[in-house]
């Protein structure tokens, strides 16, 4: 058994490393990334390239990792605001009933382990997101946030 779920529409760069226990679908990862178990990158999502991605990570629709991003274990990203089940008239809710809110994670970030990253926010280059945080607002390039919600610690010098 291969223990790999990876639909037929996945981009794939060169020298992708993937790890078992994994389901990847409509997404593109980029050149010399690793992606470690039983992580989840959904449809019109993108990882860059040289990322690392980590175990027990949730990746959704409308989240765009860059290049040489570092995402710890269990991290999950969000791309709905208001989330519901069914719609008003008892239903349930299908791709019609909402749109996707983005999330963007710029060059060289990292994010600690056990993060949750709403939608709609921009975590800057460089920027550190401390294990644990819950991040609901955007992170300043070249910062160090942690908390819930992730508040601003201290700004990272330029190397």
């Amino acid at each position: 058994m291969n223990y790999l779920c990876i639909a037929d529409d996945v981009r794939l760069g060169e020298n992708v490393k993937l790890s078992k226990f994994i389901n990847l679908y409509g997404c593109a990862i980029g050149d010399n990334t690793k992606i470690g178990a039983f992580v989840e990158i959904q449809k019109n999502a993108t990882v860059g390239r040289n990322c690392k991605i980590s175990s027990h990570t949730f990746i959704c629709e409308g989240v765009t990792i860059e290049d040489d991003v570092f995402v710890g274990h269990n991290v999950a990203f969000i791309n709905d605001s208001y989330p519901r089940a069914t719609t008003r008239e008892g239903t349930l809710q299908t791709e019609a009933d909402w749109k996707v809110e983005p999330t963007r994670v710029k060059r060289g970030a990292s994010i600690g382990s056990g993060c949750t990253i709403l939608a709609n926010v921009t975590i800057g280059e460089h920027a550190i997101v401390g294990a644990g945080s819950v991040v609901t607002k955007d992170v300043p390039p070249h910062t160090i946030v942690a908390g819930n919600p992730a508040k601003f610690l201290r700004r990272i010098e330029k190397s």
